[in-house]
């Protein structure tokens, strides 16, 4: 057994055919995405609430992160990915993928807008912030679903 094993990898290895791991998953790849635009608004968040002072370099680079991120989004929702790996994927990402690519769109613009404002202050901040994280809500209330 431990020979078939070996000369399975060995095959594979030298056909240059890397094995497929979770972390390959577009559920998992979509929820680490999901984390780093979470960690951005956060870090944004607790500026606008006055938990952390402003940080202009702070905010550009979120706002960034957030952009990358919105950049390849929809692709990360391949038909056969509804389930799996602990997805809080709505199946109205599905049915109404023409709503859904249309609110990623929106988030784009609208980081992509806060990225060309590039934020030199609290103020500027809070402008860009509040129509990022309205969309942001927007999406996962039609979009998301809370796994139990």
């Amino acid at each position: 057994m431990k020979l078939r094993i070996l000369f399975a990898a060995a095959v594979i290895g030298a056909a240059g055919i890397a094995p497929v791991t979770a972390a390959d998953e577009p559920q998992v790849v979509r929820q680490e995405m999901m984390k780093k635009v979470g960690g951005a608004t956060g870090a944004m968040a607790k500026m606008v609430k006055g938990e952390a002072d402003f940080d202009a370099a702070a905010v550009l680079a979120a706002l960034t992160t957030m952009s990358e991120v919105a950049g390849g989004f929809g692709d990360l929702f391949p038909e056969g990915s509804e389930t799996g790996f602990e997805t809080e994927a709505a199946p109205a990402i599905w049915s109404d993928r023409a709503g859904f690519d249309a609110a990623i769109m929106q988030f784009k613009t609208d980081v992509d807008a806060g990225v060309a404002a590039a934020p030199a202050d609290l103020d500027g901040l809070k402008a860009v912030f509040g129509p990022i994280t309205k969309n942001c809500g927007a999406c996962h209330e039609d979009y998301r679903q809370k796994n139990s």
